[in-house]
C-alpha cells in the first residue's frame, strides 16, 4: 500500500489521526495532515483504509503496491 496526501484539500478534521495515529499526524500550526509512514506495514493497513474512507475532504489516496 502506498499513501499520498493532498495537503491543499485537507481541512484538518483529524479523523485520519484518530483512525490511524501510527501513520497520520497533524501540524500544530493549522491541523493539516502529516504523513508519518507512506508505506505502512500490513498490520496497520486496515486502519489506514478506514482513515481514507472517513476523511471528509477525501485528501487521502491509497494505491496497492
Amino acid at each position: 500500500m502506498k499513501i499520498t496526501i493532498d495537503q491543499d484539500a485537507c481541512i484538518g478534521s483529524g479523523q485520519c489521526v484518530l483512525a490511524s495515529p501510527e501513520v497520520f499526524d497533524q501540524r500544530d500550526a493549522d491541523g493539516i495532515v502529516v504523513l508519518l509512514q507512506d508505506s505502512p506495514e500490513p498490520g496497520l493497513q486496515e486502519d489506514v483504509w478506514e482513515a481514507s474512507r472517513i476523511c471528509p475532504a477525501l485528501a487521502i489516496t491509497l494505491t496497492r503496491s
